[in-house]
C-alpha cells in the first residue's frame, strides 16, 4: 500500500516542489491550492504520469473551515500532512487594514487548525503518521515590516511545539521548516536591490531554492517518529 500525503499550496514555489519530491518517493498525493487550479490539474496529470502515483488535485481555501472539511471528506487515510499554504504582507503594522490582518490570520495559522483538526483522528486511528509545518524564519526573530507575518509563523512554531506533544503518545510527529529567503513568487515583491541587500546578510552568500526545502521535507520524512517538536530552521547561517 502506498503512503498517503497532502500538501497545501501546492500549485507553485516550495508547495510545488514538495509535492513533486514526495510524488518522485513513490506518495499518492491529495494537492490544494486556492487559485492557479488549472495549473495545479496540469501538474497532477504529469505526476501521475511520472511517477505511477494517484494525484487529487482541489481548489480550496486553507483559510476556510468549510472548504478543507469539504477536501477531508475526499481523504480515507493519510500518513504526511505537509502544511505549505501561506501568505504574506509588507509594510507598516499602522497602515495594514483590519481585512488584511485577518487574512494572513486565516490563513497562514487558522489553516494549520484546519487541516489538523481532519488530519489528526486519521492518523491516531492508524497510530501513526507525520505532520510538517512550513514557518519562517521571522518566526523566531521577527522582521520589521512583516510583523503579521512574523507573528502568524510564531504562531506556527509554538502550535507545532504544542502539537507535537499532544500526539506524541499516539506515535505522531509535528515538526516545522523555518524557512530562510527563498527564490519564490511570494518574495517578487521586493525589488533587486532588496533582494540583493537580503542575499548579503546570508552567511551562504545565495537565496535557497525551493527544491532544498522540498529536500528537506524529505529527509523529515525518513527520521525515527521519536524526532518531534522541533523547528528546523533552513537559512544559509542567518539567524
Amino acid at each position: 500500500m502506498r503512503k498517503q500525503a497532502m500538501i497545501t499550496g501546492a500549485s507553485r514555489g516550495i508547495g510545488k516542489m514538495i509535492a513533486q519530491a514526495l510524488g518522485k518517493e513513490g506518495y499518492d498525493l491529495t494537492l490544494t491550492c486556492a487559485s492557479s487550479f488549472a495549473l495545479l490539474q496540469k501538474q497532477a496529470a504529469e505526476w501521475e504520469k511520472a511517477y505511477g502515483i494517484r494525484v487529487q488535485a482541489f481548489q480550496a481555501d486553507v483559510g476556510s473551515y468549510e472548504e478543507m472539511k469539504a477536501v477531508f471528506e475526499q481523504v480515507e487515510r493519510l500518513d504526511l500532512l505537509v502544511n505549505n499554504a501561506g501568505i504574506s504582507h509588507v509594510g507598516l503594522l499602522s497602515d495594514m487594514t483590519k481585512e488584511e490582518w485577518e487574512r494572513i490570520l486565516a490563513v497562514n495559522l487558522s489553516g494549520l487548525f484546519h487541516t489538523c483538526k481532519f488530519a489528526v483522528p486519521k492518523m491516531v486511528h492508524d497510530h501513526s503518521g507525520r505532520i510538517i509545518n512550513i514557518s519562517s524564519m521571522w518566526g523566531n526573530v521577527g522582521a520589521s515590516m512583516e510583523v503579521a507575518y512574523s507573528a502568524t509563523k510564531g504562531g506556527v512554531n509554538s502550535f507545532t511545539k504544542a502539537l507535537a506533544k499532544e500526539l506524541a503518545p499516539s506515535n505522531i510527529a509535528v515538526n516545522a521548516i523555518a524557512c530562510g529567503v527563498v527564490d519564490t513568487d511570494m518574495n517578487k515583491c521586493f525589488s533587486a536591490e532588496d533582494m540583493e541587500a537580503l542575499r548579503q546578510e546570508i552567511p551562504a552568500d545565495r537565496i535557497a531554492s525551493p527544491e532544498e526545502i522540498a529536500e528537506a521535507v524529505v529527509g523529515l520524512t525518513k527520521m525515527p517518529l521519536y524526532m518531534t517538536g522541533q523547528i528546523l530552521t533552513i537559512d544559509g547561517g542567518y539567524c
